[in-house]
């Protein structure tokens, strides 16, 4: 988990027994202590390792000395540093579409696989061992990776994945749970008997919940044995490779099957069919939004109620970074397959603005708030189409809403002003047309004076609507 810059190093991941993460000053080191060293450093070594590296599926990790970071070994215990490449922006299972956790998992699968045959195993299958860079997803954990016993035939992190991969999909694919409800109250996912409280009689004797809900419930007794977890040798090395590698076919299997499917929502396919924009009046918008990403020149780009991120993938095209936000996941999984497909530098997220995702953790530290992450990170903040719901459905205060994108933006706004006469937002306001009569332009205007700068505007012809790109006002030093 990466961490704000501190002027000083600052202990911030602890549950790995071998080392530890921090970041420091934009830097992302591991410490690792003198027992695992041999095991990590075996790992890098190998060609699995170096390929995977390369492919930007393991975050590339080169050892430091650790006299090049002053005091790391206070907060660690350990004078083995290793610095990895960050990764852009850090998000967590709970704020990821179903996709997205899909996708962790068969890249967990897929390196446990190939590390096999280089005689090593993955200690652990959580997908908090995985970030995203944009659309792509990035082993992070490199302390997991440790040499097998050539006679060990078993997996210890198989029931660690059946419940933070395997299970959250299913759930996720069977009673609509999001990733959110299966993360934010647990870390470990969901167990095999919440699933089977919710599976029903019938759907418990079916293949997939037979064997990894029903029958683990069933057994559970068995499990509080101390022998149930005594190590099983195989006769021989061979043998033992066999057995795993079977195990681990098993689990890319169930991971295939729980893939999620393509789905609807209230807020799916919204500028194909349910926009109010003709052809022309969105050509006009999006010529406005590119004149817009060629004068503030961004390189990285928040878009806020991104729908299906038809304009995250226009300021991706034109070179920035963006991190695409909104409320439903059903949207956000369409923008991870689009951008995935097309390798386009978009990070899908399922946060509302509103109710962004809180600090989470011991002490509110392991998984920092989304404010807190995305404070200072982004050269542009886009708000299209999105700031009248803020002010309608959730009663967020115009100011008070103004006042947040100033503080999500080092430099550039780019917002779109819904006015009360619009046909949406008369939707969404249902009759109370009277409290929202002063939310004119002129009133939208003066309540950004003391935030922004303007560089240009454009109402579009026949809606009540009107296109800003604002430059941030900062403080006289």
């Amino acid at each position: 988990m990466l961490t704000h810059d501190v002027p000083d190093p600052v202990f911030r991941s602890f549950r790995d027994p071998a080392g530890n993460l921090i970041r420091h000053r934009g830097r992302i080191l591991r410490t690792v202590r003198p027992e695992a060293v041999p095991d990590l450093e075996a790992f890098l070594s190998t060609p699995v390792a170096r390929n995977a590296m390369d492919q930007g599926k393991i975050v590339p990790s080169v050892r430091i000395p650790s006299s090049a970071v002053p005091n790391v070994s206070e907060f660690s215990g350990a004078n083995y540093v290793v610095e990895h490449e960050p990764i852009p922006f850090p998000s967590y299972p709970f704020e990821w579409p179903a996709e997205m956790l899909f996708s962790a998992g068969a890249l967990t699968i897929e390196l446990a696989q190939a590390v096999l045959d280089e005689g090593f195993g993955l200690k652990d299958a959580t997908p908090y061992n995985v970030l995203f860079r944009g659309s792509q997803p990035v082993f992070v954990d490199i302390l997991s990776f440790e040499q097998r016993h050539p006679l060990d035939r078993s997996w210890m992190a198989y029931a660690q994945f059946t419940q933070t991969f395997v299970l959250p999909l299913m759930a996720n694919r069977h009673f609509g749970l999001s990733m959110a409800s299966l993360f934010t109250g647990s870390r470990e996912g969901i167990d095999p008997e919440t699933m089977y409280r919710l599976a029903g009689p019938i759907r418990r004797l079916k293949p997939g919940f037979l064997s990894l809900v029903s029958l683990p419930k069933w057994l559970e007794g068995k499990a509080d044995d101390a022998s149930f977890y005594s190590p099983k040798p195989a006769s021989s090395p061979d043998q033992a490779n066999f057995i795993v590698k079977g195990l681990l076919r098993s689990c890319e299997k169930r991971i295939a099957a729980t893939k999620p499917a393509h789905a609807d929502s209230r807020w799916s396919q919204y500028l194909d069919q349910k926009s109010l924009y003709t052809p022309a009046q969105l050509a006009r918008k999006e010529a406005f939004v590119s004149e817009a990403m060629a004068i503030a020149g961004p390189k990285t780009v928040l878009d806020v109620g991104a729908n299906e991120g038809h304009f995250s993938f226009l300021a991706a095209r034109q070179g920035a970074s963006v991190v695409a936000i909104d409320s439903d996941p059903v949207v956000a999984g369409a923008i991870w397959r689009r951008a995935s497909t097309g390798r386009l530098d978009v990070l899908p997220l399922v946060v509302d603005l509103t109710r962004p995702t809180p600090a989470i953790g011991w002490r509110n530290q392991e998984c920092l708030s989304f404010l807190d992450r995305a404070t200072g990170h982004f050269d542009m903040l886009m708000m299209l189409a999105v700031l009248h719901h803020m002010l309608v459905t959730e009663r967020i205060p115009l100011e008070d809403s103004l006042a947040l994108a100033a503080d999500l933006t080092r430099d550039y706004a780019l917002i779109e002003f819904v006015a009360p006469e619009d046909p949406m937002f008369q939707r969404i306001v249902r009759g109370r047309q009277k409290l929202y009569s002063h939310l004119t332009q002129t009133r939208f205007e003066a309540a950004a004076a003391p935030h922004f700068e303007l560089v240009r505007s454009l109402r579009i012809d026949g809606l009540h609507r009107w296109l800003y790109l604002f430059r941030r006002r900062h403080a006289a030093s």
